[in-house]
């Protein structure tokens, strides 16, 4: 067996597969299981509605999307890293992938979006324009 072995279960083929692998791990081997994480059509549709957001800059906000994408994500309870700037400025935020959101996780982050934006008049357009509009 390879040294590292990552086996996505889409099937009764690929379950038996990673049983084996556990089957015949040397002890102290690592095992990680993990729920599947978002989806590229749930990725796509979250940039969409940020860059939106962002275009429409609610509440006198001139945030980049990634800002929004930040904000959004704490607002869900996300943890908050920061670091210290090499210059000495200062903490600047640091993590905030959504690549790890499950896809619960992804779509209540969707919601939250979309709620916000629809109680400050977003205009949906790159989000419509995806096909990604309800």
């Amino acid at each position: 067996m390879a040294n590292k072995v990552q086996i996505k279960i889409t099937g009764t083929l690929q379950r038996s597969y990673a049983l084996e692998c556990v089957n015949e791990c040397e002890p102290l081997s690592v095992v990680t299981i993990s729920r599947p994480t978002r989806s590229t059509i749930q990725n796509a549709r979250m940039w969409a509605m940020l860059s939106d957001v962002a275009r429409s800059e609610p509440e006198g906000r001139q945030w980049t999307v990634e800002t929004w994408k930040h904000a959004f994500m704490h607002s869900l309870g996300h943890q908050v890293k920061f670091a210290q700037a090499l210059d000495g400025s200062g903490p600047f935020p640091v993590g905030f992938k959504s690549s790890g959101l499950t896809i619960p996780q992804m779509s209540d982050l969707i919601a939250v979006i979309q709620e916000y934006g629809d109680r400050h008049n977003v205009v949906w357009r790159d989000t419509e324009r995806g096909g990604w509009g309800e």
